[in-house]
């Protein structure tokens, strides 16, 4: 699911609606919009398929075929005399209508954008198809309400394309291959399984009608709501059969499709609905029960696998230029690069990664330790890649130099060198499920996160923060970034979505045994602020300071221990520092004669959350009274509070003096014991005070003790679940290199076992050996000639005793691996047959010699063959009735058959050895004729026809026709000519 084509909004990851490009205010018309590519006999098709199709069909087409540059295209008017259709040529800015065919110009790439066409300059020496180019644009623009489809033709064009569209969702069509007067462009298509559809040109004609009628290309207006995204919640009815889809495709795959977006599910479902020509999802639903194949399908459309080398090439440079370097000279000393491409599809961008990184370590490559991981959900797509076969398409996006030396040229096209495909490993693996590599780099993931919903996004977020290391680094696709999961990463390069993992962030703990998605909350570590970074001076805000230090009474910010946090105004009559320890205890340092009032305050302002007033309290002075005001504010669970006080002169009346002295008596008395009550009360009430203050420090100091431990307790849990997912990545690691190691070693019985039947079945005497002469291996017809035993593998050569006669054989096998040069010489065996000894060097895959290979041919056979085949030249030329000549380079006559000593007299010994212009008295001493047949052995040009008039026996002139031709080797050393003699009578009859 590597650089999908885009699909519905992804959430906070995404920016905008994850299109890649693709305008986000564009609706797609509500009628179907199709591309017809064709090149060689492509007339005959076109002409058919338009001839099918209504004019009332809600349909446009746009047909694109290969002609010259300067060729003018005669389509629109050959087509418009057979189509009930519009035909016209297609021209920049014009509109896409139904019911119209729009024909592209030569020399020109047209495309579909917007609603309407662009028509641009093809330019000199484009290596681009104007086909590819066609559905390209269908497949960025239109994306699911696209239809491809390729006709006859020649080559590949069209494939790539098609590959898109159907990534983007829409549908391809093929012509039937059988019945295409050129079948190469369909034939190559349905062979890179990109068709949906192969059909005859007159059934394309009509399923483009039904395939017009369908609710999904008349707009979501007319889709049933299980389709509309717009609808939430969508029906029960059609909401449960959805479900039971994904249930369906989770048994048969082991992959969760309800972590993916729902319109993204919806519409793949409607695309294979539309495919197997049902409109009801109930029917499709229970087709899905009776069809595993059908099940799988859908499976393999919904993980969207589209990819190809070196997409978005840009990306690929910012990490050569910037990302590599930094990599490369920050990595540990004992180790190398680890990097890894979660959702790699078929392997395209691993080895796009892996070139790219080679690249830049150039010479350093082998010395390097580089390890790139590919992993995807679909087991095809990672078999594929483990392959590293590809199409000879790759070839526009790879480049010449690059093909030259990370590729190797085979029949179906290229395959990764062996150099690159070792550093490669490609495993099956969820990555919403299963543990992830650990210890990593780079990871590149890009428009992988666009299919996934919220939940999923995050929890696929924290995987890849857990599997990188402190530094490592996070690509995302150009319509992803980091989202709610920001303060986990730093950005590094925002246009090319490039994040570095930050050293001091901590992420929730993961739970990789699960299939549901958990929500993975990152949060950071707590730490006090210590310095607060200077801001740009604000008009508003030091007026705000002002006013508030003028107007406002003084107060203090209380934390949740009720610790002072900020203190504003002069709060002297108010607080004091205790005596003692120094302590930002609120309660410790307000004045006594305040300390219950805003001890109970803030008491009940906890317990109430909200705000709390105390009137009438004695100052300090005696001569004022003090509003306390007690405001919560902040989160609820850790709340802050703002305390205020408000100094008023007092109200209470001054005493009178009594006249009688018996009143002023008792009063004092009175007066004098309420002041011992007070006293003795106020004693008690400060031991109480006391007493609880000391309770309460004791509490906290077995609080703080009690969380010290669990604090340690907690470490040591997060330190055991770190090694158990340590542990859990490195078995997948080791699971994955069992896997990889599985597979090589079948390819490796496979190739034995062909060599080994290869080998048998040649009955030609041939040993290989190694470069220090060792026998590797023989076939059964080196037993007998050469005296080998099966035993002997491994021996040196020089330690065996052959059937042949060659005594510096180890010396000749020595020289050929030391010069690289083949040998061959005639030898015999103990009976005195010869033989012709032959050894070239032994090549690895890399072209380094590594051995020799010795082959015995049995040269009595070979002269035998050679004696049959002149003895049937001679009879050949001895049965022919016209007069025959061989002549060699230097024109002299070889050989004459016995027609032309019959019809020009003569005898072998005055013909044979002498030049043709020479023999019988000059009679073919013809200037003309003697610079054709000069002409033929060196520059290979036959003739025929030659008429030539010459005098045979009493003077009677007769005329010939002379045929000439080139006979035997390839070099013209070892070729003679031909000449053949006809009376011009004989051809006239």
């Amino acid at each position: 699911m590597s650089d999908a084509a885009p699909e519905a909004a992804a959430g906070p990851l995404l920016d905008g609606d994850g299109s890649d490009g693709a305008a986000d205010d564009y609706k797609t018309p509500p009628f179907l919009v199709a591309a017809v590519g064709a090149s060689a006999g492509g007339l005959e098709a076109f002409s058919t398929l338009v001839r099918g199709i209504p004019a009332d069909a809600p349909l446009a087409l746009m047909l694109v075929q290969h002609m010259a540059r300067d060729q003018h295209s005669l389509l629109p008017e050959i087509l418009g005399k057979r189509s009930a259709l519009t035909v016209i040529e297609g021209r920049a800015d014009m509109p896409i209508e139904p019911g119209h065919v729009y024909i592209i110009s030569a020399g020109t790439h047209m495309t579909a954008i917007d609603g309407r066409l662009r028509v641009l300059p093809r330019p000199l020496g484009s290596g681009t198809s104007q086909i590819d180019t066609m559905f390209r644009s269908l497949a960025h623009y239109y994306r699911d309400k696209a239809v491809g489809i390729v006709l006859s033709g020649g080559a590949t064009d069209g494939t790539a394309g098609l590959r898109e569209i159907k990534a983007a969702g829409g549908i391809t069509i093929a012509q039937l291959p059988d019945e295409a007067r050129i079948d190469s462009m369909p034939r190559a298509a349905i062979a890179a399984g990109v068709v949906d559809v192969v059909l005859p040109v007159e059934q394309i004609a009509a399923e483009l009608v039904r395939l017009a009628q369908l609710p999904l290309f008349k707009g979501s207006d007319a889709a049933p709501s299980w389709q509309r995204a717009d609808l939430e919640p969508p029906q029960a009815e059609s909401d449960r059969e959805l479900r039971a889809v994904m249930t369906l495709l989770r048994r048969a795959g082991g992959v969760d499709f309800s972590q993916y977006k729902r319109p993204t599910i919806s519409r793949r479902v409607a695309r294979r609905m539309a495919l197997r020509r049902l409109e009801n999802l109930g029917d499709y639903v229970n087709l899905l029960q009776q069809d595993p194949a059908e099940v799988e399908n859908l499976c393999e459309d919904i993980l969207i696998h589209v990819t190809s080398f070196f997409r978005d090439p840009q990306s690929f440079s910012a990490l050569a230029e910037s990302v590599f370097p930094s990599l490369i000279k920050q990595r540990d000393t004992e180790g190398g690069l680890r990097l890894w491409v979660p959702g790699c599809s078929t392997g395209e961008e691993v080895y796009s990664l892996a070139i790219s990184l080679f690249e830049v370590l150039g010479e350093d490559l082998h010395s390097f330790p580089v390890q790139v991981f590919g992993t995807d959900v679909s087991e095809r797509s990672i078999n594929k890649a483990r392959a590293g076969l590809y199409s000879e398409q790759i070839a526009a996006d790879v480049g010449p130099e690059r093909l030259r030396r990370f590729f190797t040229r085979v029949d179906d096209g290229y395959r990764i060198t062996k150099l690159v495909r070792e550093r490669c490993v490609f495993a099956r693996q969820d990555v919403t499920r299963d543990p992830p590599f650990s210890r990593l780099d780079l990871i590149l993931c890009r428009n992988m996160l666009i299919y996934l919903n919220q939940p999923t996004q995050l929890k696929v977020i924290g995987v890849l923060h857990y599997a990188l290391k402190s530094n490592g680094l996070l690509m995302l696709g150009r319509a992803e970034t980091t989202g709610a999961s920001a303060e986990l990463f730093s950005v590094v390069d925002k246009r090319f979505r490039i994040y570095q993992k930050k050293a001091g962030a901590l992420l929730a703990n993961i739970d990789f045994s699960s299939t549901a998605p958990n929500v993975v909350t990152p949060s950071l570590t707590r730490r006090p602020h210590l310095l607060t970074p200077p801001r740009a001076w604000d008009v508003q805000a030091e007026a705000n300071r002002l006013l508030l230090d003028r107007f406002a009474p003084p107060g203090i910010v209380l934390d949740s221990e009720f610790q002072i946090t900020r203190v504003r105004g002069r709060t002297s009559a108010f607080l004091e520092l205790p005596s003692g320890d120094v302590s930002l205890d609120a309660l410790k340092m307000v004045r006594e004669s305040l300390h219950s009032a805003l001890q109970s305050g803030l008491q009940e302002a906890r317990a109430s959350k909200a705000a709390v007033r105390k009137e009438g309290l004695d100052a300090s002075d005696g001569r004022s009274a003090t509003t306390i005001d007690i405001t919560p504010f902040g989160d609820p669970e850790d709340p802050h509070y703002l305390v205020l006080f408000e100094a008023e002169p007092s109200t209470r009346p001054e005493p009178t003096v009594q006249s009688s002295a018996d009143a002023s008596k008792k009063r004092d008395e009175a007066l004098e014991q309420l002041r011992r009550d007070l006293a003795g009360t106020r004693e008690q009430l400060r031991a109480k005070l006391d007493d609880l203050a000391a309770a309460n420090e004791e509490l906290q100091s077995a609080n703080e003790e009690i969380l010290s431990s669990n604090e340690e307790l907690q470490s040591t849990n997060e330190e055991l679940d770190t090694a158990k997912e340590e542990l859990q990545s490195t078995n997948e690691e080791l699971s994955t290199l069992n896997e990889e190691l599985h597979c090589r070693n079948e390819e490796l019985t496979l190739a034995n076992a062909d060599l080994g039947n290869l080998l048998a079945s040649v009955q030609i005497p041939i040993v290989m050996v190694t470069s220090d002469l060792r026998i590797r291996r023989f076939t059964p017809a080196a037993e007998k000639v050469l005296n080998l035993i099966p035993s002997d593998v491994g021996r040196p050569i020089n330690h065996i005793n052959p059937n042949i006669s060659c005594p510096e054989l180890d010396r000749l096998i020595s020289n050929v691996i030391a010069n690289g040069t083949a040998r061959e010489q005639e030898v015999q065996d103990r009976d005195g047959r010869p033989y012709s000894l032959r050894i070239r060097p032994y090549k690895s895959v890399e072209d380094r010699i590594d051995g020799a290979v010795l082959a015995l041919v049995d040269i009595p056979t070979l002269r035998d063959l050679i004696s049959v085949a002149e003895e049937t030249g001679e009879a050949t030329m001895s049965s022919v009735p016209e007069p025959i000549v061989l002549l060699a380079a230097n024109l002299e006559v070889l050989r004459a058959n016995p027609a032309f000593y019959r019809e020009f007299s003569g005898s072998a010994p005055d013909v044979e050895g002498k030049p043709i212009y020479q023999v019988q008295g000059g009679r073919w001493d013809n200037l003309e004729l003697r610079r054709l047949i000069e002409r033929v052995l060196p520059e290979r040009e036959n003739f025929e026809n030659f008429s030539l008039e010459c005098v045979v026996g009493d003077h009677e002139k007769r005329r010939y026709v002379l045929d000439a031709r080139r006979v035997g080797a390839g070099k013209a050393k070892g070729a003679v000519i031909l000449l053949l003699m006809r009376r011009e009578l004989d051809r006239a009859q």
